[in-house]
């Protein structure tokens, strides 16, 4: 590996919430913990600080309208997407080290339904409000798992415009194809043109397999002179139509154990990332075999995006 510093992110966070809690096993999730059960997060957070992350992801995937507004929990969105930057927040100072916190701004309908990206007047509002909730207690905000070169732009510009001057990073996710660019068909040339404009401070493919995110990075690297890098799922192929809260079941992959995982972000950092973790069913434990994997090759702690 090269001699480049990598900035470790965290894991997944649905996936360790529904392997602890019993009844989280649709879309209210996130939701489900931090109103039940909130010191589950923040374990959950302190786990991936354990294990090595320099920066933790707040527990914001699903405390938007869309979802929240299902189970009559509409009107709590914003006192929720607080309480998950406050949890978060606390951790990190907590730490023994410095640890950063990324700020999540999700799809606000799907994941990976390009279709069903709401109109920039409707999203623009929702990413405002959330960027306001957590700017007290964001280092970042990080646009991710978004399908589409328009679904990041929403994000992206609400961040920048009321972020305050924070670092905002873009995470696409990818095809499963490799090569074929984003779940909406657009090329990752093309999502990067749409960012033109925008101080944006990295730029990352994320909830995607491995394989894909390879090749993404091979395409990506030309196009920027910004920092690059990613964090894989470990889920089989998301079924057609598939939502958070139906029943078809997405499952993970169990060809991609934790040595594959990491020699996977290996591979990826010989293609120039700098910035790597894990999403959808990567663990504390994945994170802590990465971390010692870039130990041994005489990778030291970068600087968090």
């Amino acid at each position: 590996m090269p001699e480049s510093t990598v900035t470790v992110l965290d894991g997944g966070m649905g996936g360790e919430i529904q392997s602890r809690l019993p009844n989280a096993t649709h879309g209210l999730w996130s939701a489900t913990a931090l109103i039940e059960q909130p010191q589950m997060v923040e374990d959950i957070h302190r786990e991936y600080i354990d294990a090595g992350a320099e920066v933790i992801t707040t527990n914001t995937y699903s405390t938007i309208p869309s979802y929240l507004e299902k189970a009559g929990l509409g009107a709590r969105w914003l006192e929720l997407t607080r309480l998950a930057a406050r949890l978060a927040r606390q951790e990190a100072d907590a730490a023994p080290r410095k640890v950063r916190v990324a700020a999540s701004l999700p799809p606000l309908e799907e994941s990976y339904r390009a279709d069903l990206v709401p109109a920039t007047a409707d999203a623009r509002p929702v990413y405002e409000r959330m960027v306001a909730a957590m700017v007290d207690d964001a280092d970042l905000f990080l646009c991710e798992t978004m399908s589409s070169a328009q679904e990041a732009h929403n994000a992206a510009s609400a961040a920048v415009a009321h972020g305050r001057g924070k670092r905002v990073v873009v995470s696409w996710t990818l095809d499963e194809t490799p090569g074929a660019g984003l779940r909406s068909g657009e090329t990752v040339s093309e999502a990067v043109a749409r960012l033109d404009g925008l101080p944006i401070a990295a730029f990352l493919f994320n909830c995607t397999h491995p394989e894909a995110i390879e090749a993404g990075l091979a395409e990506l690297r030309p196009l920027t002179d910004k920092p690059i890098g990613c964090y894989p799922n470990r889920l089989n192929r998301v079924p057609d139509g598939w939502a958070l809260d139906n029943n078809l079941v997405t499952g993970l992959r169990a060809d991609l154990p934790a040595e594959l995982y990491v020699e996977s972000i290996v591979r990826c950092v010989r293609l120039g990332a700098t910035i790597v973790g894990g999403c959808c069913g990567i663990g504390p434990a994945d994170i802590a075999a990465l971390v010692e994997r870039l130990r041994r090759a005489g990778q030291a702690a970068g600087t968090p995006a």
